[in-house]
Formats: structure tokens, sequence, C-alpha cells
């Protein structure tokens, strides 16, 4: 029994620990809606149904096929830290993209941190001072710990997409 004490505490631990690393609010602007603030995985919007607007937006996307091979060439080269807010109708269009672009080129999973902001643009942890977050959605591209560039909201020409692509030559 004395043996088996440490091993129930690291388990006990290791379950506290593994909880979900967000909150989930109600969205009183929207009436069934929720707004995410932590960190969250494109999962956490894709099987929730109050995010009927991930799964539209996803599927409506055919990225070009240059932003695609660009993407495709760089995977395993570039990480990607995003900041979106699930109340936001930026980030509702943008980012189911993003995640379709993503699966599309074969990029893994591990290579995405996405932090889901409330309405004030904070998130848990104070991440978004940190990497100076002003509007959302906002896709940084990371190499070797170090941003390359980032994509604010629909990007400087409106085509997020191909900006993207142009920051990993």
């Amino acid at each position: 029994m004395k043996k088996l004490l440490p091993l129930i505490a690291l388990l006990t631990s290791v379950a506290v620990n593994a909880q979900t690393p967000y909150t989930t609010t109600a969205d009183a602007n929207h009436p069934g809606g929720k707004i995410l603030n932590g960190i969250v995985t494109k999962y956490a919007l894709s099987n929730d149904t109050a995010f009927k607007w991930y799964a539209m937006n996803k599927n409506a996307y055919k990225p070009d096929s240059s932003v695609l091979n660009s993407m495709e060439a760089s995977k395993g080269k570039y990480q990607f830290v995003l900041f979106g807010g699930s109340w936001c109708e930026d980030t509702q269009f943008i980012l189911p993209k993003f995640f379709m672009l993503q699966e599309l080129a074969g990029v893994a999973d591990k290579d995405i941190s996405f932090f889901a902001v409330d309405r004030a643009k904070q998130t848990i942890g104070g991440i978004t001072a940190a990497f100076k977050i002003t509007n959302v959605p906002t896709i940084i591209v990371m190499k070797d710990g170090k941003e390359v560039g980032r994509v604010v909201e629909y990007g400087k020409t409106g085509k997020w997409d191909k900006e993207l692509s142009e920051l990993m030559p």
C-alpha cells in the first residue's frame, strides 16, 4: 500500500492538470453562443454545436494552389500561433479556413497553438499582452522560436491566405 500511495498521488495530479485549459462562458450578445478563453484546439470548435459556423466556413474554402503549395513546402519548418475570438465574425470566417489549409497541406496539429480570447481580447495567462495582440484573428508565423511575421484579420490586401504564404518563402 505504501508503494501505491505515491503512484495514486501522481495519477491524481496528472488527472487534475489534464483538465480543459480553457473556460467557456455564454455569449450574452448571441443566444446559444459561447465565448472560449484560453488554450484551445480546432476540435473545441468542430465538436461543439454552438459553433456551426466552423464547419460551414471550413468546407466552403478552396485554397488557391499557390497558397496550398507554399504551405505544403513549408510544413515542419514553421509553427503557427493563432489568436481568435469565438464571438468574432472575422475569426469565424478566417480560422476555419486556416484549419482547412492546415489539413490539406498536412501541417501537424503540434505545430499550431491556438489561443481563444474574450471580447476584451484577453486570454488566460496574459498571452495576448506578450504577443501584443490588438485585433483578432491574428496568425503569427514562427521559425526557430522567433516571429517571422503575422497576418492580422484579413491582412493588408484582404487576401490573408496569400499574405500568410508569403511569410513562408
